[in-house]
């Protein structure tokens, strides 16, 4: 027996099923109790695919019981599977005294799960549905002529990509560590993070054909409650053939389907992830995908970089207020342009006015056409760069702006103040951390120029107010989208539009956690002795 001791694995306890479950189960094909008929079950419903491995085996004295095991080639561990399986069965198992228990009995598949299955994860199998679901996820299948159950074998493995540094959410200063498209590899970075038993993780399996496994990760006692069950609620009632990627999950649970603005945030970033859920925020990892959603979301996190935590308070806060200027100039300095420009000449400086004039004279269109123009062919040119291989991206959207701009100033179709208002636009629409929210600025920035070319600054003035009030409409489940600025909270503010030191945030966000206490510190007086 010394090669068969009881090993030291993790063996799953399954908890006892739900009234649903049951009847879910009841509705589940179950496995027949002839091998041959549940390996051409398999064959029939797989399409005898090429990437589905049936090996027949024999074990017992004299190789008096057939067994089989499948599993699927590129997302199970051959190797392991012959080291610690197949070895195991047909060799090892003839040179011990557990020879003697494995006979056709009742405890066979007991006997076999305890001692001679040498992985440490092992769960029963007793239909088809299942079957399918861990075969086709990479698990190996188990199972035993004249038995109607079965194993599944822990033993996923496939090539992927590493913990790399993220591409859309780069910092200075800060980790370099970013997800992956493996769930286990993404939930293992918050942990390693977050190492409190209170780090809950509910598991999920989403779309009908794909099965993408879904991961709802928060603190217990700081998410609230309700936020988390009107998460678990939205995210049961998707039904839908399959999940590529987390913006399907995105679109499927937001608040808002046709705002610009998002009402979700999402990360590549295990910090952002891991700040999130220690504020009381819901994360939801998604097989496949790096990106990670967090919700609920509010208008003034999408100017919170992760960066503005790692450096000074001081500079935290001069650069996030450019954030907010910058966003405002992409929003509103095209349209501003045009108010000016058409309406408002007064406002100018007479030496301005008068250059301006001097540049437009030989301009055929107006001032809105120029904007409209010049807008749609930058567009235009930053689409082409991201499509376009890495290589040559950047340097064609340099290059073509600078080349288009030039020769439309050349050929009298734009004047040089235009270049200059769009160009010092579309620079500032990336200043913004998150791609979500300049997405939005570049969208509204279409609807205030058409009001500033028919009204001037009263058509500004009045989309601004439809602006703020469709703003502090939003709600993502359940919480104000403007909070803490609407309604107000005069504790949020410190981590608003200034970030005050971290030893003067001991609060977190009251509307969104339950233990609204973050931390408790006194800092040290100059000159106090230790």
């Amino acid at each position: 027996m010394g090669f068969f001791k009881k090993k030291n694995s993790i063996m799953l306890n399954l908890p006892a099923p739900s009234t649903l479950e049951v009847k879910q189960l009841e509705n589940k094909p179950s496995l027949n109790s002839k091998l041959q008929e549940n390996i051409q079950k398999v064959k029939e419903t797989l399409g005898k695919s090429a990437d589905i491995i049936i090996r027949e085996i024999k074990i017992g004295k004299e190789g008096s019981i057939n067994a089989g095991i499948i599993y699927t080639d590129g997302l199970s561990d051959a190797s392991s599977l012959q080291n610690f399986i197949l070895e195991t069965l047909m060799l090892d198992i003839k040179e011990t005294a557990l020879e003697d228990d494995l006979t056709p009995t009742p405890n066979l598949m007991t006997t076999l799960k305890d001692f001679a299955m040498t992985v440490g994860e092992i769960k029963d199998l007793n239909n088809f549905d299942d079957l399918f679901t861990h075969l086709l996820s990479g698990d190996a299948i188990f199972m035993v002529d004249g038995y109607s159950n079965g194993f599944i074998i822990g033993n996923k493995h496939w090539v992927e990509r590493g913990v790399t540094e993220p591409t859309a959410q780069s910092v200075v200063r800060g980790p370099r560590e970013g997800f992956s498209e493996n769930l286990r590899i993404n939930t293992a970075l918050v942990r390693r993070i977050i190492k409190d038993p209170n780090l809950w993780m509910e598991s999920k399996v989403i779309g009908k054909r794909s099965k993408t496994n879904i991961a709802v990760m928060y603190i217990k006692g700081v998410a609230k409650d309700d936020i988390v069950k009107e998460v678990n609620s939205r995210l049961d009632r998707i039904d839908i053939d399959g999940i590529l990627e987390s913006s399907y999950i995105e679109e499927l649970i937001q608040d808002s389907q046709f705002s610009p603005f998002p009402t979700v945030f999402n990360s590549e970033r295990p910090d952002v992830v891991s700040a999130a859920l220690l504020q009381g925020r819901v994360a939801i990892l998604i097989d496949g995908t790096p990106f990670a959603l967090m919700v609920p979301a509010v208008f003034i996190q999408f100017f919170q970089s992760t960066e503005d935590y790692y450096q000074r308070a001081i500079m935290a806060t001069l650069i996030r207020l450019l954030r907010y200027f910058s966003f405002m100039i992409s929003l509103l300095f095209p349209a501003f342009y045009i108010a000016v420009i058409t309406f408002h000449q007064e406002m100018i400086p007479t030496a301005l006015l008068m250059s301006l004039a001097a540049q437009r004279e030989n301009v055929p269109f107006p001032a809105f056409i120029e904007v409209m123009i010049m807008e749609v062919a930058f567009e235009i040119l930053r689409e082409a760069g991201l499509r376009m291989p890495r290589v040559v991206g950047a340097a064609m959207s340099i290059v073509g702006g600078f080349v288009v701009g030039t020769a439309a100033v050349e050929a009298g179709i734009i004047s040089a103040a235009m270049v200059i208002v769009v160009s010092l636009t579309a620079i500032s629409s990336f200043v913004s951390p998150l791609y979500d929210i300049a997405i939005a600025s570049r969208m509204l920035r279409f609807i205030f120029i058409v009001l500033a070319a028919m009204f001037g600054f009263y058509g500004m003035t009045i989309g601004f107010i439809a602006l703020i009030l469709h703003l502090c409409s939003l709600r993502s489940f359940g919480i104000p989208y403007m909070s803490p600025l609407a309604p107000f909270s005069l504790s949020g503010q410190k981590d608003a539009f200034v970030r005050l030191p971290i030893w003067k945030m001991t609060t977190r966000p009251n509307l969104i956690s339950e233990n609204t206490v973050r931390q408790k510190y006194t800092p040290p007086k100059p000159g106090e002795d230790d």
